[in-house]
């Protein structure tokens, strides 16, 4: 009875000793893929600074002048003139339009908005 015993524990540690081993192989597989998306992250993060980078000059003002100037026949380009700007009264909208309504439920109250009443 006792080799039986003894053949018994032998194959539960086998069998323990290869779940084990099998747990620690995923565990290493899963870190290489983490090490993997991360190199991943790390080489977009420095793109988009890249990117951001490029945009900012592109985006300089003396660059955009010296572009709208050589290319102002072509794309008739003109400087903004104060008649182009819109008067108050051809804006879409007032603040009238925009005021809340009671509650139908004969409340006397108004609903503030933070804004100032008069």
């Amino acid at each position: 009875m006792l080799r039986t015993l003894d053949l018994v524990l032998v194959g539960a540690m086998i069998a323990a000793a290869t779940i084990t081993y099998q747990i620690k192989h995923d565990a290493e597989v899963k870190l290489e893929e983490v090490r993997g998306l991360q190199a991943e992250i790390k080489l977009q993060k420095e793109t988009i600074d890249l990117l951001e980078a490029d945009w900012s000059l592109l985006n300089q003002p003396s660059r955009l002048q010296r572009l709208s100037t050589a290319f102002e026949a072509e794309l008739g380009l003109r400087p903004i003139e104060a008649e182009q700007m819109a008067q108050p009264d051809e804006l879409p909208g007032r603040a009238s339009d925009f005021e809340p309504k009671l509650a139908e439920n004969g409340a006397d109250a108004a609903l503030t908005t933070g804004s100032v009443q008069q």
